[in-house]
This record gives C-alpha cells, sequence and structure tokens, in this order.
C-alpha cells in the first residue's frame, strides 16, 4: 500500500535498465481507469522519466488526488509504473500506471521493474503526542459536520482519517438529503409535509425498531442542516427538482449539483481548509483513551507503523461509517448476506472502530439489520447513479419483460424481489420522456460511457433493439410497455400501485441497464440518544464520547430510507461536534 509520503528523489544506481536517447522525447500514453480513459505526457531524457503531464482524465477529484501527486511523484523517482495503487483509488491508481507504461512503450523506453528498497518513505511531522478540544475520526460528511462545528465554537479540533482520501461513502454517495418543508417543495405543488410526516415515513420504513426520539431530532433539524449546507458550506442544490425514495409519502430528497457527494466532500475540505482543521489521512484510530473516572480522553491511532496519540479535552466523536466492505463481518450477523452480494461502500467501511467503541463500554444494537441497494452494477457492485430514473418513472422488469414490484418501495423489498426473479437480476428501463426530468444521462455520462463498454446498458431507438440487447421476448416486453402506457398518471397503477405515478413510455429513445441487489448500509451500530451522546448497555451516557452517522445504530430501525443518510449523518455530526467543544470549556 502506498501511504502519505514523499518520495526521495535519489534511486539506487543500477535499479534500471533503460533505452538511451539523445534528446529529450515526450509521448502520449492511455489507461483505462474507474471513469473512462487517462491519458498522460511522459517526458523521457536518456531512458528516464522527467514528467508526468495528465492529459485527460474523468476520475472522481476528490478519491483520485493522490493519484495525480504521490503516485505520479513516485512512478517519476523510481522510474517505475510497477508499484503499489493508492488505496481507496484502485482503479484510477491502474489507469494511470498503465498509461505511464504505454507511452515508454511508444518511446521505447524499458522501466524500472518493482523494487520497494528503492522507494524512501518520509513520514510527515507529525508529533507522537499531541492535544486537542475535540478529536474527530473519520472524514466522511458527519466527520467534516462535526469538526466544522467544534472549530466553528472555538474549539482546537483534529480530523483523524484512516484512509488516503476524505469521503468514504459521503463522496461515492447519490447525496440526496431528505427535508421536509425544504425551499423546492413549494415551487413543484407540494405543501403538505413537515418534520412530523418525515419522522413517521422513517420510523415506519424501519418497521418501528427506530429510536422515536432520535428519529425526531433528525427530521426537525433537518431543514436548518440543509440550509447551514446551502448558506454556510456552499453546497448547490438543483433548484427545480427532488427525488421521490421509496418508502416516503412525500417528495422531499433536495439533489446536490452533479448527484453524488463530491459536491459535499470538496466543500467540507474547504471549508475545514479556510478554518485551519488539520486533517490527517492514513492514520488510524486504534483505541479509546479513558482517564481513571471513565471519561474518553483521546485516541491512540497508528500511521505506516507508527503509534501516535491524540489527546482530548472536550472529547471525541465518532464517524467512522459502518461495516458494509466488510463481507466477514456482515454475513456474522446477517448470514443471508453472503457471497452472492458485493457491495457498493467504500473500502474503508470495514467496522473495526465499532469494536473499539465496544470495548470502550459502548453498546452497539441492530447489527443485524444491513441494508442491501437494490440497482448495482453487477460487475462492481457499485450503485447505477444513472438509474435514478427510476425516481422519475423508469420501470422495473425481469428477463420475462414483466414488473414485479413497485419501484418505489423500500430497498429491502425491492433487493428481494430481484432475487427472486430468473437470474436474480432485474433490468431498469425508461425513455427520454422520463430521461428529461431527472437527466441522468447527462449528469452520469462517465457512467453511461462505463456501463455501455461494459454491455450491461444499451440506447435504443425503439423497443425491439432493447428485446435484442436484452434477449426479453419482445411481445412480453411491449405488452409491459403499453400497459404502463395505459396506466399512466398518478393513481392509475392497477398492478403495483405506483405511488408517485407512472409515465407514458409508448415512444423511445429508450434506455435500459441490468442491475442486482449489493451491500448497501449497515442500519447497526453504537447505541446513541438524541444528543448524539454515546450510551451503555444499561443507557448510561459514556462521558466524552460522540457517535454520528452510519456508525451508530438507533435511527434507521431495520430499512434505512433512502435520501435519510446525509440527513442523518449532517444533522447529527453538527450535534456531536458542538457538544465535545462546549464540553472542552
Amino acid at each position: 500500500m502506498f501511504m502519505r509520503t514523499k518520495i526521495a528523489a535519489a534511486v539506487i544506481g543500477g535499479l534500471f535498465a533503460a533505452t538511451l536517447s539523445a534528446a529529450p522525447i515526450t509521448t502520449e500514453g492511455t489507461g483505462i481507469g474507474k471513469h473512462g480513459d487517462v491519458t498522460v505526457a511522459v517526458t523521457f531524457d536518456n531512458g528516464r522519466i522527467q514528467d508526468i503531464k495528465i492529459v485527460k482524465e474523468q476520475e472522481n477529484k476528490v478519491l483520485a488526488a493522490k493519484v495525480y501527486t504521490d503516485l505520479k511523484d513516485a512512478v517519476i523517482a523510481t522510474n517505475s509504473a510497477d508499484l503499489d495503487v493508492i488505496s481507496g483509488a484502485t482503479f484510477s491508481s491502474k489507469g494511470l500506471l498503465d498509461a505511464v507504461k504505454d507511452a515508454a512503450k511508444k518511446a521505447g523506453v524499458t522501466l524500472s521493474k518493482a523494487d520497494k528498497a528503492a522507494i524512501k518513505k518520509v513520514e510527515k511531522a507529525i508529533p507522537k503526542e499531541s492535544s486537542y478540544d475535540v478529536v474527530v475520526i473519520g472524514a466522511g460528511g458527519a466527520g467534516f459536520s462535526a469538526a466544522i462545528e467544534a472549530k466553528t465554537a472555538g474549539a482546537n479540533v483534529v480530523l483523524l482519517e484512516k484512509m488516503p482520501a476524505v469521503g468514504g461513502n459521503s463522496l461515492i454517495s447519490g447525496a440526496e438529503m431528505n427535508v421536509a418543508k425544504n425551499w423546492v417543495q413549494p415551487k413543484l405543488g407540494i405543501n403538505d409535509d413537515s418534520p412530523e410526516l418525515h419522522a413517521q415515513d422513517t420510523y415506519k420504513g424501519g418497521d418501528q425498531k427506530g429510536d422515536m426520539k432520535v428519529i425526531n431530532v433528525m427530521t426537525h433539524q433537518a431543514l436548518d442542516a440543509a440550509k447551514w449546507c446551502r448558506d454556510f458550506l456552499g453546497v448547490r442544490f438543483e433548484d427545480d427538482n427532488l427525488f421521490f425514495f421509496g418508502g416516503h409519502s412525500r417528495k422531499r430528497a433536495l439533489i446536490p449539483v452533479g448527484h453524488t457527494g463530491t459536491e459535499f466532500i470538496t466543500k467540507f475540505q474547504a471549508k475545514a481548509d479556510e478554518l485551519g482543521i488539520p486533517v490527517i489521512t492514513n492514520m488510524k484510530a486504534e483505541e479509546l483513551i479513558k482517564d481513571k473516572d471513565g471519561r474518553v480522553v483521546g485516541v491512540k491511532a497508528t500511521m505506516d507503523g507508527a503509534e501516535y496519540t491524540f489527546n482530548a479535552r472536550g472529547g471525541v466523536v465518532l464517524a467512522t461509517g459502518g461495516f458494509g466492505a466488510n463481507p466477514e463481518m456482515v454475513k456474522k450477523y446477517n448470514p443471508s448476506i453472503d457471497e452472492r452480494f458485493k457491495t457498493t461502500d467504500a473500502p474503508g467501511t470495514t467496522g473495526e472502530a465499532l469494536y473499539m467503541a465496544e470495548r470502550a463500554g459502548a453498546e452497539l444494537v441492530n447489527m443485524g439489520y444491513i441494508q442491501t441497494y437494490p440497482i448495482c452494477d453487477p460487475i462492481s457492485g457499485v450503485i447505477e447513479l444513472i438509474a435514478d430514473s427510476r425516481f422519475d418513472g423508469a420501470i422495473m422488469i425481469n428477463q420475462e419483460g414483466k414488473r414485479f414490484v413497485e419501484e418505489l418501495d423500500r430497498r429491502d423489498v425491492l433487493s428481494h424481489a430481484i432475487l427472486e426473479q430468473t437470474g436474480g437480476y432485474c433490468w431498469v428501463l425508461w425513455n427520454d420522456k422520463i430521461g428529461a426530468i431527472s437527466n441522468t444521462v447527462g449528469t452520469h455520462t462517465t457512467e453511461y460511457e462505463a456501463f455501455t463498454k461494459q454491455g450491461i446498458m444499451a440506447t435504443c431507438d425503439d423497443l425491439k433493439c432493447i428485446a435484442d440487447f436484452t434477449k426479453i421476448p419482445y411481445e412480453s416486453l411491449k405488452g409491459t410497455v403499453d400497459r404502463v402506457s395505459s396506466m399512466a398518471g398518478k393513481g392509475n397503477d392497477k398492478d403495483f400501485n405506483h405511488r408517485s405515478g407512472l409515465v407514458d413510455m409508448s415512444q423511445g429513445k429508450y434506455y435500459v441497464i441490468k442491475a442486482v441487489p449489493s451491500t448497501h448500509h449497515t442500519m447497526g451500530g453504537v447505541r446513541i440518544n438524541e444528543k448524539a451522546e454515546a450510551l451503555t448497555a444499561e443507557g448510561k451516557v459514556i462521558p466524552g464520547l460522540w457517535a454520528a452517522g452510519e456508525v451508530t445504530g438507533v435511527t434507521h430501525g431495520t430499512n434505512r430510507l433512502g435520501g435519510n443518510a446525509y440527513t442523518d449523518i449532517i444533522v447529527f455530526g453538527r450535534i456531536a461536534g458542538k457538544a465535545a467543544a462546549e464540553a472542552a470549556k
């Protein structure tokens, strides 16, 4: 793993074999990243790499940041493209390394073979022990919210992140945020929503297993949290559209520009930089420190095998996310989610911090409640954001060409329904009329290109083409589309009672994509109260320890409704950060 390091310029003599050239030459090479081609211009002099310029790339700019800095510098320093990838940015790393290899081949240059001894890692000057008012663990949406609020309240705060890049699941999420009585609803004629109704939807959606006190805090503080994101952080939301996620009774999810968490995380990072909050990546929290009175007063952490201590006068905020990227842990708590399932989650979402909290006395609850997301890439397991057209009328059909579930039902219901179909997958189908509403194809162009190249997505002018691509019997497909079109409009779906109303699909162009369920969200975690304070099994507050986001386990019950994650992480991240800062005074 290539960690947070600077690469020494010196390379052991004789390490490489190169084809000498009389003058510097520059050639372009191309590799394939996660979101398309990565093209670089590499300058060689006497067989050694002198410079690498990025000509073209479409990678996530937060996740891939260290690919174009640390990894690129390592390639130049070692004259090798046979290096470890950046953890959490595997495909982007491979795209860069393959592009360099391609450029070297075109230039007739033989690069060095891998030799890790040639890479001298230089640790950043971080003291082995340091003291702060507040220590926040986990640099996703909840962690950034906590750190920024703590700093704004006057606390000296540090943010620790075990991965090389910030963001976690918050970055790769669609990042829609449920907010009742938001500023977009009146534009769409929605004037009857309320925090109380949002709370009831959330409680019902989790089979009445959530903590209603905690849920009410989330829904009643959602609007203030959204305004804070918009007005203080500068997050941009679409001003004329909302998502209607399954299980909700109203259309209430604000949509960030770009339809991903990148809009949030870049603004979070910018605000943290502006406020002077140190964000230390590659720093893994290992143990919470308690004083003789049982108060959490710090964190022991490691980086590259070295140990660090971060003292926290006010306390610690745990915002490390869930464990959806830990298949062994998922199967331990819910054996039904087995090897058939890939995951949508960021690679750092592995759950060790839950056990760290448990060792400090926190109770873990609802650990078996694990959600799968129904519409994911059969190859990688990631969410197909392009298929968010489902929230505007796209239909789900099986290999026989039949609808089999209400498309806006709960995620767990949809996932179970898909697994019962032939092959354990479904097809999501929509036309331009639906596409004009959410513009998912235009918004997620890299997905569109990648999924089309992979052969799981097609664009067609007519249903015959769709039938040929999916191998669905044409007459069955046409019959389903005709029936859907005949039932267009709210309240007309006689088959599955589509709560938002079906859309006329009689005319193309058409889009179709294959989808399977993937492990997505772990509802269980640390028990907290409405003040985000961590609790023991006896319901007592653990002084000095707060928790927010997916690491907690009482908000969503058995099933999290779409759009509630961002509401949850920001509301309780802010609460935790303010409280920890106050405790330091």
